[in-house]
């Protein structure tokens, strides 16, 4: 039965169709229609271990390989085809190995991403995850919930749902629990259900699940994009940029190809076409997209046992690059565990009892609101509060700032509960006996000073059943409660490695200036309560005078969602921006940001939003999730240029000997071979040490701003085999290509202990053990192979003797420090530009 028969029925039938009833399902009952249904999951074709096998089959550069070998086959070069083959076989394999790993890390950060719902089962409210929803099942919804399951609505209050999802309509719709009187063919005509993935705009709601997993609507939608991926944005960037370098080695070689065939005199164009198809593969990075994903994913993987779990793998770059975090106070600087301190009232038992009145516990078993749990602690009447019926209630939100109930026992009373300024805004001047509002104000503002959170209480008696905002008027001021938050003990850790790491830390939030800046200056955020600046006050500004004060104040209080979306606009004309919300109101800011960071308690639709997920609300786990992601980007960026400077050099090298040898400078296996035995330890980059002058200030890693050096280093490699050709001229054709072959191994592994660190190689800080035993292992295989029958027979290679590898390794060292000069050349040109383009950046 679909969604548009159980939005005809009745309750009563739905209930009697799904064997459930209104106290929900029992466990064993769930048990065994799970059996039935199977888990709420989408389930769709996931790619398997065959599908990544055979993705690297499908490579361009498997393709090249294939050709040359099967060329070499016709021409009765069966070594060097079979040689071929197998260095296509074995990138093949190496490329699996790199991408299975990077996609089981996909697939077990999904572990990390709790989702769960609120069902009642057996007549007890508990959180599941919503993953074992079996139809039948009762949910209940709340504003910021994103729907678990296709729900028939039993009971609503003040009910809206955003289902643009499904239908891309932007409206909120208000939903029922009664049958509609038309048709209800369609998902928008269907107002008495609520369907999975849409968002609960505001009220709550009761349902009965009718459908999960692939049976909802949206299921059926996502079977339709089943198997479909996207690459991020960076992989794509990597895929356009190892393009960009194929076309233009392509290029180069067809240009090399027909010089040859114009100026040697007995050209052999199809051992050249063998071998440049070789040069092409040595030189195009082929890993490089498989590199970076595999780097992403352990990195991911990394980064969720920090507690920091990461949605998308591209975010892991806006997290480096991020260099102010907007974020509120609450949770993330303090504990959020609130206790009651003080009471100010002439009722003091009277206050607490309908501060109680108003919080969640008149209709839900389990509580999760700070304010609600420190109120409850506190309380002893609660049997007393059980007696009273919640009839109505308007609740909280950042804009009201406040939440008013209509309970009633004897008579019928409307308590409004909420920031002290918008509950004495609606008391006109009415209070409680002895009470004077001088005296109420001073007392606020004295304990706002002191850090405290303060709920203010006011009430009337009422008559109707219902009541509006307009109602919330004339109410007469019983008092305020403070509550005490402990500041986190990491907080101060946390903004004092923030600004090491050249993060800028501003707090936006709804709360009291005076509490928002008692807290900022305890870990040392600012050093002067006026350095605080309302969001009214910021509201007032010119949009040029606006962008300065976003840029010069770190804390803003009382703001509203529309201004912290407008202060992230702001500032992001001129920094990457980061932004860590929680509530449904917070939505439109995280979709905004650059880097979209919630909480697990938030709500659905602000997790959802997100791009980073926190399993522990500290701000010190956001700013070492930064330098992790900083960590990353560092090492994925010294893969690209020690990979690519090195190739560059080689190939430009290499085709331009040819044109001058009578012989190939080097045979095509030997090609294969440098490129195969320099990627060994090169791919392990990944896991190295990262030095701290890469951390201090946000980099933005973009492709094209590392071709400079590339080209400078790769000039130089180029100089160096030039001389190494100058050295060795008239020596042999196997003399030259052994010698070259060991030089240029040994340059490649070098170059990587140079490129990974801006300093001097031996000032940086210690490379990673595997990279260090990785180079070993491929140097001893490199120095072993010319001595071995292998070598000699299948790759051509003679014995060098020790004359020739003196003078291969002072060439080697020459290389090494000419390389070194010239890097710390264009270091110095570049900070000296860095320190002019960072005065932009606010705060420096």
């Amino acid at each position: 039965m679909n969604f548009k028969e159980f939005s005809k029925k009745e309750k009563v039938e739905v209930f009697e169709i799904l064997k459930s009833r209104e106290t929900g399902l029992t466990e064993k009952e769930v048990e065994d229609f799970r059996k039935i249904y199977g888990l709420n999951e989408i389930r769709v074709k996931e790619i398997g271990v065959r599908d990544i096998l055979f993705k690297q089959f499908k490579s361009a550069f498997f393709y090249l390989l294939f050709i040359a070998g099967i060329i070499a086959f016709f021409v009765s070069e069966k070594i060097n085809g079979i040689l071929i083959f197998i260095f296509a076989f074995i990138n093949a394999f190496l490329g699996f190995f790199q991408e299975y790993r990077a996609q089981r890390a996909t697939k077990l950060l999904r572990e990390y991403l709790p989702n769960e719902v609120e069902v009642l089962r057996n007549g007890k409210e508990k959180f599941i995850d919503k993953k074992f929803l079996v139809p039948g099942d009762i949910v209940l919804l709340d504003s910021g919930d994103i729907v678990p399951a296709d729900s028939r609505i039993t009971e609503t209050k003040n009910f809206l749902v955003d289902e643009s999802i499904l239908t891309g309509e932007s409206q909120p719709i208000a939903k029922i629990s009664e049958s509609p009187a038309g048709s209800s063919g369609e998902i928008f005509e269907a107002k008495n259900i609520a369907f999975s993935g849409t968002s609960v705009i505001s009220g709550k709601a009761k349902g009965i699940v009718v459908a999960t997993g692939n049976n909802t609507e949206f299921g059926k939608i996502a079977k339709l994009t089943a198997g479909v991926q996207r690459p991020s944005i960076y992989e794509k960037e990597l895929t356009d940029f190892s393009g960009v370098i194929l076309r233009i080695v392509i290029f180069t070689i067809l240009i090399v190809f027909l010089i040859d065939l114009l100026i040697k005199k007995e050209p052999n164009p199809v051992d050249f076409a063998i071998f440049c198809l070789a040069l092409i593969v040595g030189i195009v990075p082929e890993p490089l997209p498989v590199v970076v994903g595999s780097s992403l994913s352990r990195g991911a993987l990394r980064l969720a046992k920090r507690k920091v779990v990461i949605k998308r793998l591209a975010s892991i770059e806006d997290l480096g690059n991020m260099e102010v975090l907007c974020t509120d106070k609450t949770g993330t600087l303090t504990e959020n565990k609130l206790k009651v301190d003080k009471i100010y009232s002439v009722d003091p038992r009277k206050c607490l009892f309908f501060a109680l009145l108003t919080s969640s516990f008149l209709e839900k078993e389990t509580i999760r609101d700070p304010f609600d749990l420190a109120i409850l602690q506190k309380e002893e009447e609660r049997g007393r509060a059980k007696k009273f019926k919640l009839l109505f209630e308007i609740p909280f939100d950042s804009k009201r700032k406040r939440n008013s109930v209509l309970v009633e026992n004897e008579r019928k009373i409307l308590i409004s509960r909420g920031a002290p300024e918008e509950i004495l805004e609606r008391c006109s001047e009415r209070i409680e006996e002895n009470l004077k509002i001088e005296e109420i104000k001073e007392n606020l503002k004295k304990e706002g000073r002191e850090g405290r959170r303060i709920l203010a209480i006011a009430y009337k008696f009422f008559e109707k059943n219902e009541f509006s905002e307009k109602d919330e008027k004339n109410l007469k001021f019983l008092g305020f409660i403070t509550f005490t938050d402990p500041l986190r003990k990491t907080a101060k850790n946390a903004i004092n490695l923030a600004k090491k790491l050249g993060i800028q830390i501003k707090i936006l939030t709804g709360d009291s200036p005076e509490v928002a800046g008692k807290i900022a200056i305890d870990v040392g955020l600012i050093d002067d309560p006026k350095k605080v600046l309302l969001g009214r006050d910021l509201e007032s500004f010119s949009a040029d005078e606006f962008e300065k004060k976003c840029e010069e104040f770190n804390v803003f209080a009382r703001v509203l969602p529309e201004t912290k979306l407008k202060i992230i606009k702001s500032l992001q004309k001129k920094c990457e921006v980061g932004f860590l919300g929680e509530g449904i109101n917070d939505a439109p800011a995280l979709k905004i940001a650059n880097v979209a960071i919630a909480v697990k308690e938030a709500t659905d639709v602000s997790k959802e939003a997100a791009d980073i997920l926190l399993l522990e609300d500290d701000l010190k786990i956001v700013i070492e999730g930064i330098k992790e992601g900083r960590d990353i980007f560092a090492n994925i960026n010294k893969y690209i240029r020690t990979t690519l400077s090195s190739n560059f050099g080689n190939f430009y090298s290499v085709a331009t000997m040819s044109l001058i040898l009578p012989f190939l400078p080097m045979l095509p296996p030997q090609i294969l071979l440098v490129n195969l035995l320099s990627d060994f330890p090169l791919v392990l980059i990944s896991f190295d040490s990262v030095d701290v002058e890469e951390l201090r200030k946000p980099k933005f890693y973009k492709l094209t701003q590392l071709l400079p050096l590339i080209f400078l280093l790769a000039i130089i490699s180029s100089i160096f085999d030039f001389a190494f050709l100058g050295i060795f001229w008239g020596k042999g054709e196997s003399q030259i290509q052994t010698g070259w072959f060991l030089m240029s191994v040994f340059t490649e592994i070098l170059l990587i202990f140079s490129v990974r660190t801006r300093k001097f190689f031996f000032a940086a800080k210690a490379p990673a053990p595997i990279l260090i035993v990785a180079s070993i292992l491929a140097s001893l295989v490199t120095l072993i192979l010319p001595f071995t029958n292998f070598g000699q027979h299948f790759l051509k290679f003679v014995s060098p003797n020790l004359s020739s590898f003196l003078t291969i390794f002072s060439l080697i060292l020459a290389y090494l420090f000419a390389n070194e000069i010239v890097k710390q050349i264009y270091y110095g040109h570049l900070k000296k530009r860095n320190n002019f383009l960072n005065r932009r950046v606010p705060g420096n």
